[in-house]
């Protein structure tokens, strides 16, 4: 099937159709997502920070489990840190959640519970970014605030034919915003990013705004995707009486302090076979992971009943491991 003709992209009239033609797209195709039920910006915030480097499949489920455990920003802000990371262990970059927690109680104790309605208010709260703060803040309360995520950036390059990044970006986005639905419109920029103008192989016949698109395609000459580096680790999994031994990890440790994990082990140097293996994979390192049946002894070691392991801070290799068992 042949491409519809080109038409000038670069004109008040062309960035018209396209806000037009985008929102109309978006009103019939966005996919059903439980934050998109409503515009509360507990919920909208909890989506965005989830959202952060994190597949849309993968967030869904916690989301609503999240929720389940802290259904109000005075619920989150009143729990322990450990029993946020339990709820968040399996979305990885705990930092994420330690802020979040950490913006709760400054909403709660601060602002009296009430949410800022700009970006800019967002912004002064822990852990909330320019793109987080435009997106909660158009999203929620309608503000005119564009934004600028992996998504946008390549739909805003290939419609343009031009690799703008930092300020000319944002600049190119605040020019396309829609400023009677600008929540709505961020949402659908992203979305079409996400399902249609995909980083590899853009579905560019079903694009609702094709015509003024000015790449048509993958961009030449594009960044290289980082290769994957290969790792081999080892865990012991000693179970006894109902019970596993876990180690915690370093309260000034630079990746995901404080956590639960299973005890890591020199690979045995008998020819025994594991009890079992899996891959995990954290940003550009793929795991393969070999559990031994065996006994583990740690300083920083606790047994941990099994009736109790899904409400710790478990790391998500851990909790992987464990559901594997």
């Amino acid at each position: 099937m042949q491409l519809p003709a080109k038409r000038q992209c670069s004109s008040p009239t062309a960035s018209a159709q396209f806000r037009a033609r985008l929102l109309a797209w978006y009103d019939v195709n966005a996919r059903d997502l439980p934050w998109r039920q409503s515009r509360d910006p507990y919920r909208v915030w909890v989506s965005e920070i989830m959202l952060q480097q994190t597949r849309v499949a993968a967030v869904i489920a916690h989301y609503q489990e999240f929720l389940r455990r802290f259904p109000t920003v005075e619920k989150l802000a009143g729990a322990r840190e450990s029993s946020v990371l339990a709820a968040w262990s399996g979305l990885g970059y705990y930092r994420r959640a330690r802020m979040l927690h950490a913006a709760a109680k400054v909403i709660v104790r601060q602002l009296g519970g009430k949410f800022p309605h700009t970006a800019e208010g967002w912004r002064d709260l822990p852990g909330i970014g320019r793109y987080t703060a435009a997106a909660i803040a158009s999203i929620a309360f309608g503000e005119r605030a564009a934004v600028v995520d992996g998504n946008v950036e390549r739909v805003l390059q290939r419609f343009s034919g031009k690799r703008s990044e930092g300020e000319a970006l944002w600049n190119a986005a605040g020019a396309f915003l829609d400023h009677e639905r600008p929540g709505a419109f961020n949402q659908a920029m992203m979305e079409l990013g996400a399902t249609v103008c995909t980083p590899r192989a853009p579905a560019c016949l079903t694009c609702p705004v094709v015509e003024l698109c000015a790449t048509r395609g993958e961009m030449a000459g594009g960044p290289k995707a980082a290769r994957q580096k290969k790792q081999e680790i080892h865990y012991a999994l000693d179970c006894r009486d109902g019970r596993v031994f876990l180690v915690q990890r370093p309260g000034d440790a630079s990746l995901m302090p404080g956590m639960w994990e299973l005890p890591e082990i020199a690979p045995p140097k008998n020819h025994a076979q594991p009890a079992f293996c899996l891959r995990h994979s954290i940003t550009v390192t793929d795991y393969t992971v070999r559990v031994w049946r065996q006994s583990a002894h740690h300083p920083a070691g606790k047994w941990i009943a099994r009736s109790s392991l899904m409400k710790q801070a478990l790391t998500g290799l851990a909790r992987k491991i464990l559901r594997k068992e």
